[in-house]
């Protein structure tokens, strides 16, 4: 499926050529003109990428993104009329990944997207692969700390990503209790077998926040806990 790419610009048209080229390199570009409404569908929809105008009429795209990190890891580019190296400086600080500077060539503009998402876009795991579970629906990036599920950017605690990180890293391997402490908890001895039991639980919600019908972890009573592909459908 091509990735999506969410482009929030006010100008007409820049933002008709740009969706042109976004769409003409095999991309879906999906066009906002307001920051309210680009959060909005940042919060329900999925997508690869998002490339914001700095000026909005309802904000700016330095607040747009500065929104987007306390939710979203997504890679970001800044258009901008605007060449001052601060604010290229700022735009990179507050989590941007590249910045682009008006007037710009619309191909420019889709290569450095085509770089972004093939240094950010994270890898089915070789082992899933070598045991046939191709369609094994987790993308991981074990640099940045994210996991995504159905395309979907999981919004999960530290503890959590290692749990399913584990998981993922081993398909249909029962891990007991004891094991996922050990290997999961920086200080087993400091926690109880119930932690793990609660960690499941909201995992178990979270996924289930993408895929109600869907239920991959699987629990094995006396045993422990495994990532059914099974389940997948």
């Amino acid at each position: 499926m091509p990735k999506r790419i969410l482009l929030v610009e006010d100008e007409p048209a820049i933002a008709d050529t740009l969706v042109y080229a976004l769409a003409n390199a095999g991309f879906e570009p999906v066009h906002v003109a307001l920051a309210g409404a680009a959060i909005a569908r940042l919060r329900s929809e999925a997508f690869s990428l998002a490339i914001f105008d700095v000026g909005l009429p309802d904000g700016d795209g330095f607040e747009l993104c500065r929104e987007l990190r306390r939710f979203s890891d997504l890679p970001v580019i800044f258009l901008t009329a605007r060449g001052d190296e601060i604010d290229r400086i700022v735009g990179l600080e507050i989590g941007a990944d590249d910045y682009v500077t008006k007037p710009f060539s619309p191909r420019e503009v889709v290569t450095r997207v085509r770089v972004i998402l093939r240094r950010q876009s994270p890898a089915m795991f070789a082992e899933s692969r070598s045991n046939g579970y191709d369609a094994m629906p987790f993308e991981l990036d074990g640099d940045g700390g994210r996991i995504r599920y159905r395309g979907r950017l999981l919004e999960l605690t530290r503890y959590e990503f290692l749990l399913l990180k584990l998981l993922i890293e081993h398909p249909e391997r029962i891990f007991s209790r004891e094991q996922l402490l050990e290997r999961v908890w920086r200080d087993p001895a400091e926690v109880f077998d119930r932690t793990v039991d609660t960690h499941i639980k909201t995992l178990r919600a979270k996924l289930r926040m993408v895929d109600p019908a869907c239920d991959p972890i699987r629990t094995h009573r006396g045993l422990g806990y495994s990532l059914d592909i099974g389940r997948f459908s």
